[in-house]
């Protein structure tokens, strides 16, 4: 008879069997294909990127600055008029040209005209005692001669003579004082030029010594800047000036200094100084804004090293450049001096004929290899 507990005991068994090789299996499989793929080293993919490079190249320059100024006449008259009165005409405009002798202004000469008439008077009435003076001297030396008076009685004639021949010259001044004030009454240019500035109208009441016109006389012209006082020394020592005008870029023309201001301004505490424009063009007119370029401070130029903006990687406060060493890039601190739109200048922390990259300085790490783009020199 079969038995049933048997059988099922031969099924176990033979499952369990099937279980065991299965895995031995698995093993078997797993150390195979261990072998296969990790026998062989995997190499990742390495990121070279590609940069731009610059070699430094170290210029020579002297320091400069430059200021503002404008155009100015070599010589500058403040008109005035010498006598008082009420100013009524004006025959000039700004910027009038204007030639020697030309009246400018003209004040109310009534008055002065009746000082005159006065004076002119005066003259007849002293010319009057003077020859009637001068007949009684010549009566009484006659009777002198003839013994009919004493020296006393001509003497005293002779002194009336003297006093009638002073007041007659006295008179004679004052007439001519007044001709010359009525002169004064209009104001002319003491030369040809070009009227700068006008500060009076017709129906102002001038006094003497006030300003009411400027005149800048045909001649040479200059630029007027202000000057630091901690940069007036080393102003003096300038090489060359160089001097370009905002409404003529392409006009650039050499100065030289003329005057400096011996005292500084009470308010801005800067120097006036006076810079001569050499064979200036005619087109140059009063008044343009300019900008003088000072180069040159020293006697024996400095070395200058500028390098690009977007070549600085900043750490915490110090700036830093990438400096490449065959295809590596190493960080380097640097000491900066002064900047402009697009370069800055480095004091401290590179040779000339290294190089550095200039783009992209932000994605780059240390020891990183680099794929040199450009080869530009600075």
């Amino acid at each position: 008879m079969f038995n049933l507990n048997t059988t099922e005991k031969n099924r176990k068994a033979l499952y369990s069997g099937l279980v065991a090789g299965i895995a031995v299996v698995c093993v078997v499989v797993g150390i195979a294909l261990k072998d296969h793929f990790f026998s062989q080293p995997v190499t990742a993919p390495q990121d070279i990127p590609l940069v731009r490079a610059l070699t430094i190249n170290p210029v020579n320059s002297a320091q400069g600055y430059t200021y503002s100024g404008d155009v100015r006449g070599r010589y500058e008259s403040k008109l005035a008029f010498q006598v008082s009165g009420k100013i009524t005409k004006r025959n000039v405009e700004l910027g009038s040209i204007v030639h020697a002798d030309d009246v400018l202004m003209e004040i109310d000469g009534k008055d002065i005209q009746q000082t005159v008439n006065m004076n002119s008077a005066q003259v007849a009435s002293a010319q009057a005692q003077l020859k009637l003076a001068e007949n009684n001297l010549n009566r009484y030396r006659q009777l002198y001669e003839q013994q009919a008076i004493s020296q006393s009685q001509l003497d005293q004639y002779q002194s009336a003579y003297e006093t009638a021949l002073a007041a007659a010259n006295q008179s004679s001044a004052q007439y001519f004082q007044g001709t010359n004030q009525l002169s004064y009454s209009a104001l002319r240019a003491d030369s040809a030029g070009v009227v700068s500035s006008i500060t009076a109208e017709a129906g102002q009441v001038a006094t003497p010594g006030q300003t009411v016109i400027t005149l800048v006389r045909d001649g040479n012209r200059e630029i007027e800047i202000n000057v630091p006082e901690n940069r007036i020394d080393t102003l003096r020592k300038a090489a060359e000036f160089k001097v370009n005008f905002w409404a003529l870029p392409n006009v650039a023309v050499e100065g030289k200094i003329r005057e400096i201001a011996p005292m500084a301004d009470a308010v801005s505490r800067t120097y006036k100084v006076r810079i001569s424009l050499i064979n200036a063009p005619p087109e140059i007119k009063l008044g343009m804004t300019a900008a003088v370029a000072v180069a040159g401070f020293s006697d024996q130029p400095t070395t200058v090293t500028s390098i690009p903006l977007s070549a600085i990687y900043q750490t915490n406060d110090s700036p830093s450049v990438w400096v490449v060493n065959g295809d590596i890039v190493n960080l380097r601190p640097i000491k900066t001096g002064s900047f402009g739109n697009t370069q800055i200048q480095v004091l401290a922390g590179l040779s000339p004929g290294e190089t550095i990259i200039t783009a992209g300085v932000h994605k780059l790490r240390e020891g990183q290899q680099v794929n040199l783009v450009g080869g530009d020199s600075k």
